[in-house]
């Protein structure tokens, strides 16, 4: 194969992933569980064969979990941006835009927690996510501690657990109750919460 044909099919296999990948968010966002949506429902809308689908993903929760990196990536842009010394109004601003990313991509989000529950190589994804998160926020409490600035009582591995895990449910609950008027009064109290409550607790408070 020259250079210019493997070119070529390089990017058609690109073309290919991209329009199975659209395919199914824009089924998911369209409102449909992901349960619900079969691989031959994905087939006929993208208007690929069963072969070609084979030959570039391994089931429809690997097409899931490709559009969760996607996801990951603008997340993880944000969270390197994120300063855990710069007070409760910037949390604020991280949290508003944390959850305008989630707002964005509701469908695949939902369609991950879903298959999560029964799908071992999304749960596996998923929780990885989450975990990663806890272990970053432990660290941050941890230096913080170090540096004198949040209390030497806190247990930092059960509220970095509390603040991750309930956050990123919390959120969760928000975006589906919520029309988005709410957004930067929700965002506003999660930041109070995670500062006051963990960054900044006064010391030996009970």
């Amino acid at each position: 194969m020259t250079r210019r044909q493997a070119d070529h099919h390089a990017a058609r296999s690109a073309a290919t992933r991209a329009q199975v990948m659209s395919t199914l968010e824009r089924l998911l966002d369209s409102g449909e569980a992901f349960s619900e949506i079969s691989v031959q429902r994905i087939l006929e809308e993208a208007g690929v064969s069963r072969a070609t689908f084979y030959a570039h993903f391994q089931s429809k929760s690997d097409v899931l979990v490709r559009l969760t990196d996607e996801l990951r990536e603008s997340l993880l842009t944000l969270a390197r941006q994120w300063d855990p010394g710069a007070g409760a109004d910037r949390f604020a601003r991280f949290f508003e835009e944390v959850i305008k990313i989630h707002r964005a991509h509701q469908g695949v989000l939902t369609a991950v927690r879903e298959a999560a529950s029964y799908d071992s190589a999304v749960g596996d994804f998923y929780t990885a996510d989450l975990e990663g998160f806890d272990e970053a926020v432990l660290r941050t409490l941890l230096s913080e501690q170090a540096a004198g600035a949040t209390p030497a009582d806190l247990d930092a591995v059960a509220a970095s657990r509390i603040i991750v895990w309930g956050g990123a449910q919390a959120i969760a609950h928000h975006i589906r109750v919520d029309d988005g008027s709410g957004d930067a009064v929700f965002a506003r109290e999660l930041a109070r919460i995670w500062w006051h409550g963990a960054y900044r607790r006064p010391a030996g408070a009970r």
